[in-house]
């Protein structure tokens, strides 16, 4: 059970969208216009609507990373909803003095692993009639519920605990955390970004304690590197990218396709050069 301080969300407007919609289809447009519709001042930015499709780590990966770049009273509404029309919940979180909606299937696992929070709250639709349609489809909250919910919470029409009730627990990332062990961290790739680098979930600051870090991964060793210019082009690399996080990246090149890695793949960081 999580330690819960009082919330101090106050909304100012400001809407990111994170999806699994990409932007062929007419979902992300849909959403936007049903919010809109219901608050027009509101502020918009999407944030990705290229999260591998019905993979919610991503989603929370990428969210707990950004939203250190939104100010306060920011409404996070992140869809990627392989669950949608069962009997999963919608939670809406406060942390940071930011708000956080998204359904309870890990996505906002590792969101709220990271920042402070401020409370937690279960989406109840029937709680106030006229914010949510009559008919609900079994296969797209996005424009039914999670839109709705947004324009009245971003507007400051209504607040979350008006929307639904209280709650202490959350289903987890479904991604392990990272171990610690002895003069190793072991972690694994998140993600792979638009350029095919591998983004894993080891955070900077543990690789920063070491004295003299060496990456493994795909029976490799890595150099760890600041940039990408400081090996030659097609050479691999390891380098702390600009969210802090460790990344595998091929200079010039898609180091996802040349390594022939996934998501999931096993990343190890090691103090000093192991010996085999």
């Amino acid at each position: 059970m999580a330690h819960i301080r009082n919330a101090g969300w106050q909304a100012n407007g400001l809407v990111t969208l994170t999806t699994d919609f990409g932007l062929r289809d007419p979902f992300v447009g849909v959403m936007k216009g049903v919010l809109l519709a219901r608050f027009p001042r509101a502020q918009l930015i999407d944030l990705t609507h290229g999260i591998l499709a019905h993979w919610p780590a991503e989603a929370g990966f990428w969210l707990a990373r950004s939203a250190a770049y939104f100010s306060s009273g920011t409404l996070h509404v992140a869809v990627v909803d392989p669950g949608v029309g069962s009997s999963r919940r919608i939670l809406m979180a406060e942390a940071n003095d930011q708000l956080f909606l998204a359904p309870d299937n890990g996505l906002l696992g590792s969101v709220l692993e990271r920042l402070e929070i401020g409370g937690v709250w279960e989406l109840e639709p029937g709680r106030q009639p006229g914010i949510f349609p009559t008919r609900i489809s079994a296969t797209f909250h996005g424009r039914d519920l999670f839109a709705p919910a947004a324009a009245a919470l971003a507007s400051g029409e209504l607040r979350p605990e008006q929307l639904g009730k209280s709650c202490d627990s959350w289903v987890p990332s479904w991604i392990d955390e990272v171990r610690l062990e002895g003069n190793t961290i072991k972690g694994v790739v998140v993600t792979i970004d638009h350029f095919g680098n591998l983004l894993t979930n080891i955070d900077g600051n543990l690789v920063r304690r070491m004295a003299d870090p060496h990456v493994y991964l795909a029976g490799r060793t890595l150099p760890l590197k600041r940039t990408y210019s400081d090996v030659q082009p097609g050479d691999d690399l390891a380098l702390l990218n600009s969210f802090d996080v460790l990344e595998i990246a091929r200079a010039q090149g898609n180091a996802a396709e040349a390594l022939g890695l996934e998501r999931g793949a096993p990343v190890v960081v090691q103090d000093g050069v192991r010996h085999r």
